[in-house]
């Protein structure tokens, strides 16, 4: 990661630098000021374990494409009263473990952005969860 980006400490610092970055015609520095962003969010939430963060920075690339596709910020409601509900880690194992392809996944695939994907965050820890999640996330991302 670029220096300028890694000293960002605020998601508003974050989306200034990218939208100055894009102007510029610097588009790489545009995606690692957003992905700076999405790594901030998730730490001022209050994560408990790296494995929580990253589930965190997964809703949060996820509330990025929806609000690149709304024009708007956009939270991901159902993902976040899901994670209220059940927590963090068993939130994303229930999400993973449905047969069908989650929205999320599909559309951090088609931005770019499959390394936030929760498919990819039970690859990187997969003692956290179950080994139908991790079967399951093996073959969706094989398959992409």
């Amino acid at each position: 990661m670029d220096p300028r980006v890694a000293n960002l400490k605020n998601v508003t610092d974050c989306e200034s630098f990218a939208v100055s970055a894009r102007e510029r015609g610097a588009p790489d520095l545009a995606d690692q000021a957003r992905k700076r962003g999405i790594q901030i969010r998730a730490e001022v939430y209050g994560a408990t374990s790296a494995v929580e963060r990253e589930c965190l920075s997964a809703v949060y690339a996820y509330e990025e494409v929806l609000s690149a596709k709304k024009g708007k910020r956009q939270p991901a409601s159902r993902t976040w009263q899901m994670i209220k509900r059940l927590g963090i880690v068993p939130a994303v194992e229930r999400v993973v473990t449905k047969r069908v392809v989650s929205t999320g996944f599909t559309a951090l695939a088609e931005m770019g952005l499959m390394e936030f994907a929760f498919e990819a965050v039970i690859l990187r820890h997969p003692g956290s969860f179950s080994s139908e999640a991790t079967a399951i996330s093996r073959d969706r991302l094989d398959a992409k």
